[in-house]
C-alpha cells in the first residue's frame, strides 16, 4: 500500500470507533420450526396435577396394596404379583414430603407413558404403625394411582424389589406402541 492510498484510507476511517475487545457479533441460522412432537409433549408435562390430597382412608399397614381397573384380566394382575412383568422403570418415594411425593408420581406416569413404558415399580415405604408418614405416603400412592387412567393394575412388589415397601404398576399401551403393534401383526396376516 503506498502512502497516498494509506492516507486516503486513514482519512475515511477518522470517524469509526474500534470495536471493543471481546465483544462479538454472532449472526445465527433461523432456527427449524419447533418440531410438533416435542412441543405436544412439553404440554403433556404441562398438564395440571389431578392428584388429590382431600380425604384418605388409611390403608392399614397389614393389607397388601392391590388394585385392577376395569376390564383388566385377572391373570394380568397374577402375572404381576408373581413379577413375570420386569420393572423398566422405579420411582423412589422414601423420606419425601406428601405433597412432593404427588408431583414427583405425576410426572414419572406422565413420563413413562410418553416413553411407551409398561411395567414400573414404585417404592413408597411402610411404616409399622398405622399413622406413621411412610404408611400414609403409601396409601396416597394407592389412591393416586387409581386416579391414573394410564394404569391398568398394581400390586405390591415381592420382597427382592421392596416387598410390602413397593408397589409393582403396569401402564396401558400408549397410541404409538398400539399402532405399531396393529402394524406388525396386520403385515403377518396378509
Amino acid at each position: 500500500m503506498s502512502n497516498e492510498d494509506k492516507g486516503f484510507f486513514e482519512q475515511a476511517m477518522a470517524d469509526v470507533t474500534p470495536l471493543a475487545e471481546g465483544q462479538q457479533t454472532l449472526y445465527f441460522k433461523p432456527q427449524d420450526p419447533i418440531d410438533k412432537r416435542a412441543r405436544r409433549e412439553a404440554q403433556a408435562l404441562q398438564l395440571e396435577n389431578f392428584l388429590s390430597t382431600g380425604f384418605l382412608d388409611i390403608i392399614a399397614c397389614d393389607i397388601p396394596l392391590e388394585y385392577k381397573g376395569e376390564g383388566i384380566q385377572q391373570g394380568v394382575l397374577d402375572k404381576l404379583r408373581s413379577g413375570h412383568y420386569p420393572p423398566q422403570a422405579s420411582l423412589n418415594l422414601l423420606k419425601r414430603p406428601v405433597e412432593t411425593c404427588r408431583h414427583e408420581l405425576f410426572r414419572f406416569i406422565m413420563q413413562a407413558q410418553q416413553a411407551s413404558l409398561r411395567s414400573l415399580l414404585i417404592v413408597h415405604g411402610r411404616g409399622r404403625e398405622d399413622q406413621s408418614h411412610a404408611n400414609i405416603v403409601r396409601s396416597y400412592v394407592a389412591k393416586w394411582l387409581a386416579q391414573f387412567e394410564q394404569v391398568q393394575a398394581f400390586c405390591r412388589a415381592l420382597p427382592r424389589d421392596g416387598g410390602d415397601g413397593a408397589c409393582y404398576v403396569t401402564l396401558r399401551k400408549s397410541a404409538a406402541a398400539k399402532a405399531d403393534n396393529f402394524e406388525r401383526h396386520a403385515k403377518r396376516s396378509r
